[in-house]
C-alpha cells in the first residue's frame, strides 16, 4: 500500500527561503557557535546577521 504525497509548491517556496536563511546566518561565527550566554543577546544576533544578509 502506497500513501499518496501531495505536493504543495507555495509551502515548499516559503520552506526554502527560511532554510536559506538559516545557512546564511550559520556562517556568522557567534551565531554558528552560539557563544552568547543570554537568550535575548544570541536573538539580536541573529536578527542582525539575517539583516545584514
Amino acid at each position: 500500500m502506497v500513501a499518496e504525497f501531495r505536493f504543495d509548491s507555495d509551502a515548499y517556496k516559503g520552506r526554502n527561503v527560511v532554510e536559506r536563511a538559516f545557512n546564511k546566518a550559520k556562517h556568522w561565527r557567534g551565531v554558528a557557535t552560539r557563544y552568547d550566554k543570554l537568550a535575548c543577546t544570541y536573538r539580536a544576533g541573529i536578527v542582525m546577521a539575517l539583516t545584514v544578509e
